[in-house]
């Protein structure tokens, strides 16, 4: 396994431990603290590896650095569903289709496609022909040999989600538009307790020839061709890997994309390394119209040989200020989502401080397609339920969040309060819909609470049961600064209404397994969109997707019909009331506790070029260039 390098000049700083770290010594502060890392955990063959790469020359490789805020889980599309980890996934893998980077709105275009899919009139039918002469990365799986990608990965790779075996967090997406047959079978061998059989063939999914396959569908959806854009989802991955590597495949990611793993330490750090591998791919991105500045950098990339950096190095920093500081101290080439508590020193009124403009940095700012919200679990005896009682108490404690004040303290001004679970830039949002999700209303949540019996019967100050039992909510969250506010902010909510609620703090990647597995009560996240469209965010409450989208298992017959329909409704006026009104039942039950839609800024130092932020475009390192004249005169 390759250990890192690093581009940027090392500026010397004193370390502890000097004698067991000399061949760190010049390593900026991120570095050092991954190298550390390696040390505690007893990695003695990462500290050799390491101490060898830094005595090379630094001008050797360019290497993009940066660090993900939460960490990942592992880069397996069978069995992922955060972001981060999809981030990954998706510079490994290749999707059948991509968006381009720069285009708005959002446009597809093929990947490793000859062309654009075949898409029948009643969209049941999808037929796609792959480029020949594309090849998976090395890797021992193979035995030696090179190994083309082929129309039956894609076939296997979809069957995958249907395999109990990987619990696929994203299986309901293709079990909404019944791919003929697949059901069937998954149904069929876990009755029979037996294996999934990946060679049995079923009349959704048909292999034409060595490079062209076909999805046949048993409801159609205009929209369904989105999927096949992220590589996180529907990346093709060999079925030699995954029988070679077997329940470890979620850390031996082989793809075709332009990237490979080159070294993993869990919930630490994340290095790419290119793809030896990788086709012969030249930029070719349109430039966009409202920026001329990046404009002029696109127009400068036009035909440079994909990809443009050697590597990518990203660190896991939860924290936000050692995450601001080592973007700052020139230890990262980019910040993503800029930490909230600094958004008045780097953009103050929402514009680039002067200081970091005189010093070249460049901003992009945007509405993110994405709902931040808190969950009820409707299993859950306290908090689930459908009856008049129970919905009284989840609207009730929501009515207690103040997401103003959120917005304003938690949020630094960051956010717009939501009013239902669609966010700006899909369709389905519409600025007129307005709800109570956005409403604090301390006097109408205690007055809910008295109507359906929850007081204080034993006289301890909190509120009990209807029955006299304690009424006690327990609220998962994280231990980073930003979940902090949040706690204090919810404390103050429940506090007054003398609701009793305690708070239980994990890492992000065991709470999302908690969270899979129904034993949360409450936990606050965020749901993104992967493509321009809202039924992602209907899926939230969607019963077919229970423990996957649907974390808070809300099921209810009348709001399951409504996600049907509005999938099979091309986009117009007629689908918009339709997903308009599954909102309303979201509201009325109020499953979720719908809280805002965060406004991010990412910053780029002076040397990155071509850098943009497309919420839709998971592999942006392909596409950004480092420039090495730009970065030497930024660090004399």
């Amino acid at each position: 396994m390759i250990h890192a390098t690093t581009a940027h000049p090392a500026r010397p700083r004193p370390f502890l431990l000097r004698q067991r770290l000399t061949a760190f010594a010049t390593v900026p502060a991120l570095a050092l603290a991954t190298a550390l890392c390696a040390l505690s955990s007893g990695s003695v063959q990462a500290q050799a590896t390491e101490a060898q790469t830094q005595a090379k020359p630094a001008a050797a490789q360019k290497v993009l650095r940066y660090a993900f805020r939460v960490a990942e889980t592992g880069f397996d599309p069978a069995q992922i569903s955060d972001s981060y980890s999809k981030n990954v996934a998706a510079a490994i893998f290749d999707a059948p289709l991509r968006f381009e980077y720069h285009t708005q709105p959002a446009k597809l275009r093929p990947n490793v496609l000859v062309a654009m899919p075949e898409v029948s009139e009643d969209f049941k039918t999808l037929t796609f022909e792959l480029k020949p002469g594309i090849f998976y990365n090395d890797d021992e799986a193979f035995k030696g040999k090179k190994r083309e990608l082929t129309a039956a990965d894609y076939i296997y790779s979809i069957k995958r989600h249907y395999d109990p075996q990987w619990k696929s967090p994203n299986l309901y997406l293709l079990e909404n538009v019944q791919i003929l047959g697949l059901s069937e079978l998954r149904r069929e061998l876990m009755q029979a307790k037996k294996p999934f059989d990946y060679d049995r063939p079923v009349a959704g999914l048909q292999q034409l020839s060595r490079y062209k396959f076909q999805v046949k569908l048993g409801v159609g959806d205009p929209r369904f061709i989105n999927q096949f854009a992220d590589a996180g989802f529907l990346g093709a991955v060999a079925r030699e890997v995954v029988e070679f590597y077997g329940d470890k495949v979620m850390s031996h990611p082989v793809g075709t994309n332009a990237w490979a793993l080159g070294e993993w330490r869990r919930s630490s750090k994340i290095v790419l390394e290119k793809n030896p591998n990788f086709r012969e791919e030249f930029y070719a991105e349109v430039p966009p119209a409202n920026n001329p500045e990046l404009a002029a950098q696109v127009k400068a990339l036009q035909g440079r040989r994909l990809p443009m950096v050697d590597r990518v190095e990203i660190a896991i920093i939860e924290e936000a200020q050692p995450r601001w500081l080592s973007f700052v101290g020139k230890e990262a080439d980019l910040i993503l989502e800029t930490p909230f508590e600094f958004a008045g020193i780097a953009f103050p009124g929402n514009k680039l401080a002067p200081n970091l403009a005189k010093q070249g940095i460049q901003m992009t700012r945007f509405i993110y397609p994405e709902v931040a919200f808190s969950y009820f679990n409707m299993e859950d005896k306290t908090v689930g339920g459908y009856t008049p009682d129970k919905v009284a108490l989840r609207r009730a404690i929501s009515l207690a969040m103040d997401v103003d004040k959120q917005i304003r303290l938690a949020r630094r001004g960051q956010a717009v309060p939501a009013q239902g679970s669609m966010p700006p830039g899909v369709f389905g949002y519409d600025p007129a819909f307005k709800s109570e999700m956005s409403e604090f209303n301390l006097a109408k949540a205690k007055g809910l609470l008295d109507l359906y019996g929850y007081v204080d019967k034993d006289g301890d100050g909190w509120r009990d049961m209807p029955d006299g039992s304690p009424l006690r909510i327990e609220y998962a969250t994280q231990p980073d600064n930003t979940s902090r506010q949040l706690i204090e902010l919810w404390h103050k909510g429940m506090d007054a209404l003398k609701v009793k609620m305690v708070f239980k703090s994990a890492k992000w990647p065991e709470n999302l397994k908690s969270a899979n597995a129904a034993k949360l009560q409450m936990w606050g996240v965020s749901w993104v969109a992967t493509a321009p469209d809202g039924d992602t965010f209907l899926a939230l409450g969607d019963g077919g997707a229970k423990g996957k989208a649907n974390k808070a298992r809300f099921d209810l017959p009348a709001f399951n019909a409504l996600y049907k329909q509005q999938k099979a409704l091309p986009n117009g006026p007629e689908r918009l009331a339709v997903m308009q009104e599954a909102q309303r039942l979201m509201v009325a039950y109020m499953p979720y506790k719908m809280d805002l839609h965060r406004v991010f800024t990412d910053l780029a130092q002076p040397w990155v070029r071509g850098y943009n932020r497309n919420v839709f475009m998971r592999e942006f390192w392909t596409y950004v260039d480092i420039d090495t004249e730009a970065l030497k005169a930024a660090n004399p």
